[in-house]
């Protein structure tokens, strides 16, 4: 099989990592890629926004399955597209890739299939958004509808701080077009956790559970990012968890859409939660989350591709997930700034090094090749996994790898999977 990855990020890089695996892929393509996927894959320099251009390619080269990494193409119609042409995908059309693209249709399909989360009002005028925040008190959450490249999610404990993100959303237009509505929701309590799941459209299969790291500094402080790392499987997502996410929330979310004649297929993503009431939806993404793919993938024994052709072939009750049993954690390692403003083109030293330790990965995400030298392209640079016999050795093994890698202000956090080890650190 001939495979394209289209994106740019560690989780490409990722997932690139995952294919080449596969006993059935014999060349991979990554549009555009990174530094680090062009060693498993040929970088094609196509924008991943290009849909055209990234079909007549997949088509010319007799490309068998294409994976999409971002959220983006996904929401421009890439499926739709790829479809029209007799090409194979993975995603889901553009029509419930809105369950990523827009918080509102989001949330108003939670309430229409009774899925299980916080209250919620939306809004298209800033003035009644305000006076309704006002009387409602923090603390408060508010989302810019669209796409906002994970900093549209704004956690208010004060009525001021509310009114400051519904400016930035609403008046300043930060988010374009995004922030053209804005959803006000109340402010669930609780520990976060994520669910991927592969959807056929009939079928479900769950990957192993992950927890992701948003704020920029130790402790979950500052402000919010694309992830700071993650790790695999989260304990707080028991047994019981799992199921009620299955039952509450997957099965009635997929059979509900069914019954509107829309089949949902490919990964999906829930945000989550873990509130004292039982589990409840944050969010829906529509594709592997970054960073969780990178700590989940090291775990997963089955060979990938094949899951992605049986859920594209509606075939997903004859898998069964095979898992290595050791936890796995993934830091990523940031250019100084992120997630505000930061320095590109800064060489990367002891890549070699970190890779070279035992169980443990490297996977590229904003960096660029310049003839053997690695250098800086992006906010988040690296991300570096590490498989332990338990958490505690994979967080000592994956910063022991990170110790052997230096680039100018470079910046990591250094408490990745706190939650779960805080008797320990």
């Amino acid at each position: 099989m001939k495979v394209l990855v289209i994106g740019s990020g560690g989780r490409e890089h990722c997932l690139v990592w995952k294919i080449a695996r596969s006993d059935r892929v014999k060349e991979i393509f990554c549009a555009p890629g990174n530094g680090g996927t062009n060693t498993l894959a040929k970088n094609i320099h196509i924008a991943l926004d290009d849909i055209s251009a990234l079909g007549d390619f997949a088509r010319e080269k007799g490309i068998d399955l294409t994976v999409v990494g971002p959220e983006m193409p996904l929401v421009k119609g890439i499926v739709d597209e790829f479809q029209r042409r007799g090409l194979r995908v993975f995603g889901p059309r553009r029509q419930l890739a809105l369950l990523e693209g827009s918080k509102v249709f989001a949330k108003e399909a939670m309430a229409k299939f009774s899925l299980p989360t916080a209250d919620f009002r939306i809004f298209s005028d800033e003035k009644q958004a305000s006076n309704f925040i006002c009387r409602k008190g923090a603390p408060v959450v508010l989302k810019a509808d669209g796409l906002a490249a994970g900093k549209g999610v704004f956690v208010c404990n004060s009525i001021e701080e509310a009114q400051s993100a519904l400016k930035i959303i609403m008046v300043e237009k930060r988010f374009g077009p995004s922030g053209e509505r804005v959803v006000v929701e109340s402010c669930l309590e609780g520990e976060e956790a994520s669910i991927l799941a592969f959807s056929d459209g009939k079928n479900i299969v769950p990957l192993a559970s992950s927890q992701d790291h948003k704020r920029i500094y130790d402790g979950d402080r500052g402000r919010n990012t694309g992830g700071m790392g993650a790790y695999s499987p989260a304990p707080v997502v028991t047994d019981e968890v799992e199921q009620k996410v299955n039952s509450e929330i997957l099965q009635p979310l997929i059979s509900g859409l069914n019954k509107e004649g829309k089949t949902y297929i490919g990964m999906l993503y829930v945000g989550l939660m873990l509130s004292e009431g039982g589990p409840k939806v944050l969010e829906f993404n529509v594709r592997f989350g970054d960073p969780e793919t990178q700590a989940i993938l090291p775990r997963l024994k089955s060979d990938l591709v094949e899951v992605m052709v049986a859920t594209i072939e509606g075939n997903l009750d004859k898998i069964g997930l095979v898992w290595d049993r050791r936890p796995c954690i993934c830091v990523v390692v940031t250019s100084g700034g992120y997630p505000g403003n930061y320095e590109k083109g800064k060489e990367i030293f002891g890549l070699d090094k970190a890779a070279r330790l035992e169980d443990t990965v490297v996977f590229h995400a904003g960096t660029k090749k310049e003839g053997e030298k690695y250098f800086s392209s992006g906010g988040r640079v690296l991300n570096i996994a590490a498989l332990g016999e338990d958490l505690e050795k994979a967080r000592a093994r994956v910063y022991q790898a990170i110790e052997k890698i230096n680039f100018e202000k470079m910046y990591f956090r250094r408490d990745i999977g706190w939650r779960a080890l805080k008797d320990s650190i």
